[in-house]
This record gives structure tokens, C-alpha cells and sequence, in this order.
């Protein structure tokens, strides 16, 4: 009997063991993970690929006025061609670059080297399969244009091969009748970046000479966003056009796309700019031109058309930006102060009981933050609490700060990490700078070292100023956290990320969310050091027309589902500052509607027929221009989960922002705010580097408002933590090129017609600012030792 219990007992602890070993490989199996090494890594690249030889910034005219060189490529590219393979003006190709694979066709790329050049091509065998035989290298990625017919299928409302179709061809009816719902898909590459060309099988058509018969003569071009840093081809599937965008396809819209117009490839808008001309080139080559083309496309997508719109106005004639953001650079200004704030909050000021409430937290950040939402980051912190105290917060839960943009300023900063290096062999991936100033060094410039300058600065930010002016954060809270937070390290000082631990290593030992080992830190006694950006960088970024002005003439619609709630990236008032830019550089933004809707309803296909009001009441009267020409039921809006308008036209979106009583749809989805405009920055969010002021004279100034007592009794601690002095908003950024970059009057084609820019009167304030705001005053000049990135 007592052997029986001992085999039972010990039956029982195999079950628990078993039962702990497989729920401890699923908790480690949530965690983030490097992807694995492709089969086909990046193996070498050609001679001189990867000198980092000091370069100049960018110094040349802005994009909007140089004229582009003319083509030498023979578009159409027929099938069983390839594309071009070097840019037509956006500069050499870099290396090294990774092949994706051309999932539609199942091929790989083309050999081009035997050199051992970029990535290796296998044999297959007769089933079409990888075999381990190398017969060669594909250093540039090149795909032949191939075409293939999709049909929707009325059984399951997917799309398959139409060789498979038995009798369940879908129906569409397009130009007043009835036809098959079926698709020609040609998909090549194009600038060693895939294309894709999707419209309605016209009659009578072949392969290779299409039909658009059944084509309602309007083209969307689709971009797609990401945060990339560059060196990737990307990958392309009949998702990515046909399911994507069945619904347009079925009005009769013809879609191109290119992986070179996804920003999770890289952040290049001369490279992009290069590849959109070109895909339109093979299109019209194909279908003939177009009554006119539409931008859609998210995030980074609608980077592309708010910059496309700008620096080559034609290329695209009405633009639908979804979850905009005016540009990626700008971005960088407020995002890369969260993980410095996170870690005030978490670990250095951890026994201030404030901080566990997250929503306080929003008092210095200005971006929202919920106690309903569990952070993606919640498993790896409770599994690194077990061997490091600094991740036993007991706060409930998260900022959008940690939960939208954590991990992705190591991915923009620092050279040394990307999360797709295993795509690329050891030797090519350590002599790579991976960062998102590299990938742009042509623009950004590089120093000395060979590392490529930053536009980032925070030199005499005062984080939470806003909150010390209000009364919400203490004197004593404010020294400490502004004397902690310093800047980032230069490149060449910065070590490899602690974030993705989980290769080859169970046990997070070396876990830092924050990545507080490549800041600058410091405490009251010993206040860390800013950073300061290269001017000529920031220069070189503006002239290069990688920022946002805001000087552009289409119809625009920036449409978004309201996800501020959710702590999504994608918060709302991206749109407002977009707004701002667009009404300071043109005295207006009748041209601008925004668009926000509940996260349950996307009102995509009433934004494109508004759109094609709009153009066609510009196509019939272009001497009206384009905001005459907008339909008179067309405003700012904004709609609930069943797609009801809330509310529709003038002041719908007034509040805070411009100094307004909230409108409906501002009461309805409220907007939050970014950390440089709670530290007094404008609404524009695009001061990459402030002129600095002594504090003696913002004291004066009056920017302390109600805490100007206490700052008076902390002067001194103020001046340490400020040595060169603090920010003044009322100018303008130090080191935006002081000439016009943009000169106003001339032209530009839309829909085929040269509409007059519509300039007004220009603004002197920006929106919400006081009408009895304290005048501007000359402040004494603040000498700043030179460094040689300056």
C-alpha cells in the first residue's frame, strides 16, 4: 500500500513537473523574439559598400523646385523583363540590401553576381523546390515582370487562380454593366523594390496587352507604412493589392503599389518619389493616363502624400492620408523623450506614489495613457521582476509612450541595432550602421567618426513645464526629472540593445526596456548633459524635403479611426499639427478636411467619392482652383461605430488647440498632446532646435507663469540644470534655413491642369495662441561652445 502511494505521489509530481515545464515554455515562448536566419541571407556586398567615409549634409535647392531628369528607361517593362535597377535621381543604390521573396509568382530573385554578392539563389528541383545547390547571387534583387488573373469566388469571397474558377466567378458592375470580378495582377520589380499592378480584366485582353475597358479611369496609388531604416527589399503578396483593396477594384479603380512606397522598408522620399514615377510610367504605358490619381494609404503611407504632395505636386492629384503623421523626421522630436521620461517615472523617481496612477504621467508627456489597457510588455516585465526590483512598478496600466513606441527609438537611433539582422551574415551586419539617420546620410550628412549626424536636439527643453505653470508638478519634481533626463549618446558611444534578449539566453540578466545604458543621465547635483544636434543636419533635412511645411494645393481628406483610447501610435492629433503647418504656410487649410471615425467603421469609400467630386468639379473649372472647387457638403466631420455623422462642417474640431470652445467632434474624440508641447512648444510639433534663452530672461518673460515665485527661489539649481539656457517657442527653429525654401505663385498641375497656389494672408500667431500673449522680446545672446558636428 505505501508503495502504491509513493507511485501515485510520484506520478503526480511528473504531471506537475510536466505541467510547469510547458507552461513555463509558453509564458518564454509570449515573449519578443529576433526573427530566425533566413535560407537566404545577405552573404556579401560589393567592394567599398560599407566605408563610412565623413560626408556633407545635404545642401542643395528643396525638391519642389528642381526639375526631375528625364527618363532613359524603354517603359513598358514586358513580361518576362525586368525593371530598372539603379534610381532615375534619388542617388546610388546601397548596399547591403535584402531580397524578399515575390510571393505571388513563388520565384526567387535573379542571379546577377557569382561573386558572392547579396544573397545566394538555389536550384530547385523538378517539383520547383530549394535545393541546397548555390547557382549563383542576387545582389540587387531583380524579379521578372510576370502577370497572373485572380478571380473572386462567389463560394468563399476569396480570390484564387482563374484557371480554378468552375463556375463561381463573382460579379461586378462597372462603367454601367455587368462583369466578372476578375483581376490582372502584374507584379516586377522596379528600383530593386517590388511593384504591383492590379485592375479589372478588360475584354478581349492578353497578358501582355491589357484591356481598360473595364476601368473607371481613376487610379489609387497605395502606400503603406512601418518604421524601416532601409536595406531591405520587402516582400509583396496578392494580399497586399487584391484582397487589400477588393473593394475599390470592384468600382472599376485601377491600384498600384511598390514595396519602395512602404516606409517599414525605408524612410528615403527621394527613393520613394523616384519608384512612384516610375510605376506610373509603366501604368499609363499599359492603360494610358488616368483622369487622376488618389493617394491611400496608413501611417507612413500617409507620410508619403503629404511629402509627395509638396516636393512633386502631379504625382499624385488628391490624397487620402489614413492615421497621418505630417512627417517621419518630426516624429522623432517628441518620441524619442518617452523612454528618458519612462525611466524617471519607473526607476529613478519609482517611490513617488504619482507615478503607479499612469494617467499622471500624461501631465509631462501630453500623449494619453489608460489604466484599462495591459501593456504589450506586461509578460516580459513580470518574467524580468523576477531577478531586477526596477520592474516591480505595481502601477495598472500603461502610456502610449511604452505601449506605442517602445523598441522602435533603438530602431530609428542606434546603429548598432535593427531586428532584421539575422537576414544578413555576421561580418555584413556588424559593419552596418543601422539607424534611420544612416539609411538618409546622403541628406543628414555624417562626421568625423563616420557616423551619420542626428536631427535629434533637446537641448533647454523643460519637460512638464506646462504642468509646473498649472500647478500639477512641483519645483522640486521638475529640477529633478529635467536634471535627469539628459540626451542620447552619440552613435559611436552607444552599445547593442537589451530589449530583444530572448536569443540564446533564457534568463533576462541584461533587460533594459528603457535602454537607459545609451542615455545620458544624471541627477540635481550632477544634471545630465543634452543633446545637441547637428545644425547643418537639420538643414539638410529640411532643404532635402524630408519635413512637412505644409505648402500643398490638393484635395485632402486625412481620415483616421480614433484610437487615442487605445494607446494606439496613431493618436489624433497628428492631423491638427499637419493642419497647423498646412494654415501657417498658406494663410489657410480650406484644402485640408479631417475625418475621424470609431474604430468599428471606416468611411473609406465616402472619402473617395467626395474626392472624385471635388476633382471633377476642379477638372470642370480648374480657374477656381482648388478650394473654391470643394464640394459645398464637403467639411470636417466626424462618425460613430454604425457610420452616423456626429457632426459635420465649420468649428466641428475647434478646442483647445485653437483657442476655441470644444466642437462636437472634438467633445466626441478629444485629442492629447505630444512631451515638447507640454515643455511650451507649438501645436506644429516641429522645432528640431529651439533658441535658447537665459533663464533670467524667460523669468522675466514670464513663461513660469503662477510658479514664477518658486522658480525665483531655485534659480540657481534651474541655471545648473540649464547651463545654456532654456527654450524660447516664440521664434522660430534655430536652424530652419532662414530663405524661403519654397517660393510661392508658380503653378502646379493637378488632374492635368496648372491650378495657382492659393495663398492668403499670413498668419502671425498660431492657432490658440493668446491674442495678449507677452511680444516677442530680443533676448541676450547665449554663447554656445562650438562642436565640431555643429
Amino acid at each position: 500500500m505505501q508503495g502504491r502511494r509513493v507511485r501515485i505521489l510520484s506520478g503526480v509530481g511528473l504531471v506537475l513537473l510536466v505541467a510547469v515545464a510547458v507552461g513555463g515554455w509558453m509564458f518564454i515562448d509570449r515573449l519578443p523574439h529576433i526573427p530566425d536566419t533566413p535560407p537566404a541571407p545577405v552573404v556579401g556586398v560589393p567592394d567599398g559598400a560599407l566605408e563610412h567615409a565623413p560626408t556633407p549634409a545635404y545642401s542643395g535647392p528643396h525638391p519642389r523646385t528642381t526639375e526631375r531628369p528625364p527618363e532613359y528607361f524603354p517603359f513598358p517593362i514586358s513580361i518576362g523583363e525586368i525593371g530598372p535597377v539603379e534610381s532615375l535621381f534619388s542617388g546610388p543604390s546601397t548596399y547591403p540590401f535584402y531580397c524578399g521573396v515575390n510571393n505571388v509568382t513563388g520565384n526567387q530573385p535573379l542571379v546577377d553576381n557569382h561573386d558572392r554578392e547579396g544573397v545566394p539563389v538555389f536550384a530547385v528541383d523538378e517539383e520547383g523546390k530549394w535545393t541546397d545547390e548555390v547557382i549563383g547571387y542576387s545582389r540587387d534583387c531583380s524579379h521578372p515582370t510576370q502577370v497572373a488573373y485572380y478571380y473572386r469566388s462567389t463560394e468563399d469571397g476569396d480570390f484564387h487562380p482563374l484557371e480554378a474558377a468552375n463556375g463561381d466567378i463573382d460579379q461586378v458592375t462597372v462603367n454601367g454593366r455587368s462583369v466578372d470580378f476578375v483581376v490582372r495582377l502584374e507584379t516586377g520589380t522596379i528600383n530593386r523594390f517590388f511593384y504591383a499592378i492590379a485592375a479589372l480584366k478588360g475584354d478581349g485582353e492578353t497578358a501582355a496587352r491589357p484591356s481598360p475597358v473595364n476601368w473607371n479611369r481613376r487610379l489609387i496609388y497605395q502606400f503603406r507604412g512601418g518604421v524601416g531604416v532601409g536595406r531591405r527589399q520587402g516582400d509583396i503578396t496578392k494580399g497586399d493589392i487584391v484582397g487589400r483593396r477588393a473593394d475599390q477594384l470592384a468600382r472599376g479603380y485601377a491600384i498600384v503599389y511598390s514595396t519602395g512606397n512602404q516606409t517599414s522598408n525605408h524612410y528615403n522620399i527621394w527613393l520613394a518619389e523616384d519608384v512612384a514615377r516610375r510605376l506610373k510610367r509603366q501604368f499609363v504605358e499599359l492603360y494610358g493616363k488616368p483622369l487622376y490619381t488618389v493617394g491611400v494609404g496608413g501611417s507612413g503611407g500617409a507620410i508619403q502624400q503629404y511629402l509627395f504632395a509638396q516636393n512633386a505636386p502631379g504625382l499624385i492629384d488628391a490624397a487620402l492620408p489614413l492615421y497621418s503623421y505630417p512627417d517621419m523626421v518630426s516624429q522623432t522630436i517628441y518620441v524619442f523623450d518617452c523612454e528618458p521620461l519612462e525611466y524617471f517615472f519607473d526607476v529613478v523617481d519609482a517611490e513617488n506614489p504619482r507615478w503607479k496612477e499612469v494617467a499622471e504621467r500624461s501631465l509631462v508627456q501630453g500623449l494619453p495613457a489608460s489604466r484599462e489597457v495591459t501593456s504589450r510588455f506586461r509578460v516580459l516585465e513580470t518574467a524580468a521582476a523576477l531577478f531586477d526590483g526596477r520592474y516591480r512598478t505595481g502601477r495598472d496600466g500603461t502610456t502610449e509612450c511604452t505601449q506605442g513606441w517602445r523598441g522602435l527609438v533603438p530602431l530609428v537611433n542606434n546603429p548598432n541595432f535593427v531586428h532584421f539582422i539575422k537576414n544578413y551574415a555576421d561580418d555584413v551586419a556588424e559593419q552596418t550602421h543601422w539607424s534611420h539617420w544612416e539609411d538618409l546620410r546622403a541628406f543628414y550628412g555624417a562626421d568625423e567618426t563616420g557616423y551619420a549626424n542626428s536631427a535629434w536636439d533637446n537641448e533647454g527643453v523643460q519637460y512638464g513645464l506646462q504642468a509646473l505653470r498649472s500647478g500639477d508638478l512641483s519645483m522640486d519634481t521638475f529640477l529633478r526629472m529635467n536634471a535627469t533626463v539628459g540626451g542620447w549618446k552619440a552613435p559611436e558611444n552607444q552599445g547593442g540593445e537589451k530589449l530583444w534578449f530572448l536569443n540564446g539566453r533564457v534568463f533576462p540578466m541584461e533587460l533594459s526596456v528603457w535602454s537607459e545604458h545609451n542615455m545620458n543621465l544624471g541627477n540635481l547635483d550632477n544634471p545630465a548633459p543634452r543633446s545637441r544636434a547637428s545644425t547643418a543636419a537639420i538643414e539638410g533635412i529640411y532643404r532635402s524635403g524630408h519635413v512637412f511645411l505644409g505648402d500643398v494645393e490638393i484635395p485632402i481628406i486625412d481620415l483616421r479611426h480614433y484610437l487615442d483610447n487605445d494607446l494606439d501610435m496613431h493618436h489624433s492629433v497628428a492631423s491638427f499639427s499637419a493642419r497647423e503647418r498646412i494654415r501657417r504656410a498658406r494663410g489657410h487649410a480650406e484644402n485640408q478636411l479631417i475625418w475621424t471615425s470609431h474604430k468599428d467603421y471606416t468611411p473609406l469609400d465616402e472619402a473617395l467619392d467626395t474626392i472624385d467630386r471635388w476633382m471633377q468639379n476642379i477638372i470642370d473649372s480648374p480657374q477656381l482652383g482648388v478650394a473654391a472647387n470643394r464640394p459645398v457638403d464637403a467639411s470636417d466631420q466626424c462618425f460613430d461605430s454604425q457610420g452616423n455623422v456626429i457632426a459635420a462642417g465649420e468649428g466641428v474640431w475647434d478646442g483647445e488647440w485653437n483657442g476655441r470652445p470644444a466642437g462636437p467632434c472634438m467633445r466626441e474624440y478629444p485629442i492629447h498632446s505630444t512631451p515638447r508641447q507640454m515643455a511650451g512648444g507649438p501645436m506644429t510639433d516641429d522645432v528640431f532646435k529651439c533658441r535658447l534663452q537665459p533663464v533670467a530672461a524667460a523669468v522675466e518673460r514670464g513663461i513660469y507663469g503662477a510658479a514664477t515665485d518658486s522658480v525665483v527661489e531655485r534659480m540657481q539649481d534651474l541655471e545648473r540644470v540649464f547651463p545654456s539656457g532654456v527654450c524660447d517657442y516664440s521664434a522660430p527653429d534655430l536652424a530652419r534655413p532662414e530663405e524661403q525654401l519654397i517660393p510661392g505663385r508658380a503653378p502646379v498641375s493637378i488632374a492635368g491642369h496648372m491650378i495657382l497656389p492659393d495663398y492668403r494672408q499670413p498668419i502671425q500667431r498660431f492657432a490658440g495662441d493668446k491674442e495678449d500673449a507677452p511680444d516677442p522680446v530680443s533676448p541676450e545672446p547665449v554663447a554656445l561652445p562650438a562642436t565640431e558636428s555643429d
